[in-house]
């Protein structure tokens, strides 16, 4: 079966004047997502709006790969974009433009039930970074202390970690759930209020996020 994902993703962020935004999504959809998805190395794609937090907008792409998007294919649409695209892309119209190429740390490999997966309907993003000597203790710690913490919540599907190739900060966290909900639930609220020996002695307080993050983020297309 051909897989839905794999080890690299992009995600592009954006926020988009209002009387821009018709235009901008019809783009996206009827033009640009079709043309990413016909580069060798493009699994899946889906746009979401954000629900709290932002940029507004994000179009997530999962890759083989991160260095598919350095391929022939990738860079000839970026040098030659359509008249469309000339017109309506995100480089063009928007504020607030982050386009983050990442390849995945957690889990280390990609299973699978993940690479089967759909597009979640519902994501919540992290984007974070943390002092260079604690890189080592942070990312232990959130693979054993905090994630294992998340799955026992109702709605919650998985989550994968990430460190950036290309954009800051670097590192990000994609939570995957049923619902945009759960990031409202008592469940969730209570896992991210627990207390762990090494990240909440040592690491959470110095966690930096990028402005807008965490955001939860709603599929529309």
């Amino acid at each position: 079966m051909v897989a839905k994902k794999g080890r690299g993703l992009l995600m592009v962020y954006v926020d988009v004047p209002e009387p821009l935004e018709e235009e901008f999504n019809r783009w996206y959809n009827e033009e640009h997502i079709a043309e990413r998805l016909s580069i060798p190395g493009v699994l899946s794609a889906a746009r979401y709006v954000a629900m709290r937090g932002g940029p507004k907008y994000l179009a997530c792409y999962e890759l083989t790969e991160p260095e598919a998007y350095f391929s022939d294919t990738w860079q000839h649409y970026l040098n030659h974009p359509t008249e469309w695209s000339q017109r309506m892309a995100p480089t063009v119209i928007g504020r607030n433009f982050v386009r983050n190429l990442y390849r995945l740390i957690y889990p280390e490999d990609v299973s699978d039930e993940v690479a089967q997966a759909d597009m979640s309907p519902a994501l919540l993003v992290g984007r974070m970074s943390v002092p260079a000597e604690l890189e080592d203790e942070f990312n232990r710690a959130y693979n054993t202390e905090r994630l294992p913490l998340y799955r026992s919540i109702p709605g919650y599907t998985r989550a994968r970690r990430f460190t950036a190739v290309m954009g800051e900060p670097k590192y990000t966290t994609v939570h995957e759930f049923r619902a945009p909900e759960v990031a409202d639930s008592p469940e969730w609220e209570a896992v991210r209020k627990a207390r762990t020996p090494v990240w909440s002695e040592k690491i959470s307080a110095q966690m930096a996020f990028a402005p807008g993050s965490p955001g939860v983020y709603t599929r529309m297309y």
